[in-house]
């Protein structure tokens, strides 16, 4: 495993909690640095994407757990509809936090562990099913930018709702939340 895992990790991680963390302003800008993250990350880090065989099958089971990881964390973010100003508001506490920590530290775990731990195990399981470095990569790669990608869709959706439920006057209360 090269640098490349770490550096995705370690910028989504620093990315995901400096802009969610207390209560934030869902902004356009809020849901585009996400987009603008990935269109970045993939071509810099995704190099040998496999097209076939069981690194396929290893990249798009990567993504599908990001994804499903990414909805899981959007859960834990709180949206509400501010009347006073119009805008819509997130708010993330410690359980977001231990969730987006816990994830990318096991992936970081993992990469250590593959590199000084049992590499030979892991060496003998990617040969045995024809998964190549770039493969496993890729998919450490891709699952945390579709985790990144999976949270701001859920986040720009629950968005939307907020700022509909306003406009239709269906909140009888001062702030609406949507879970």
């Amino acid at each position: 495993m090269d640098a490349s895992v770490w550096i995705v990790n370690i910028a989504v991680l620093a990315s995901v909690l400096g802009t969610d963390l207390g209560r934030r302003k869902v902004g356009t800008g809020r849901l585009l640095r996400p987009a603008i993250v990935a269109a970045v990350i993939v071509p810099l880090y995704v190099k040998h994407p496999a097209t076939s065989g069981s690194g396929l099958v290893l990249e798009l089971a990567a993504a599908a757990l990001g994804l499903l990881l990414g909805l899981g964390a959007a859960a834990l973010l709180k949206v509400h509809h501010d009347p006073k100003d119009g805008a819509v508001y997130t708010k993330a506490g410690a359980p977001y936090a231990a969730l987006w920590t816990a994830v990318i530290g096991a992936r970081l775990l993992f990469v250590y562990g593959s590199n000084h731990w049992f590499n030979t195990q892991l060496g003998r399981w990617m040969f045995q099913h024809q998964i190549s470095v770039n493969a496993l990569t890729d998919a450490l790669v891709v699952m945390a930018i579709m985790m990144l990608l999976g949270r701001t869709g859920t986040l720009a959706a629950k968005r939307r709702a907020a700022l509909i439920g306003h406009a239709s006057g269906a909140a009888s209360r001062s702030a609406q939340t949507v879970r």
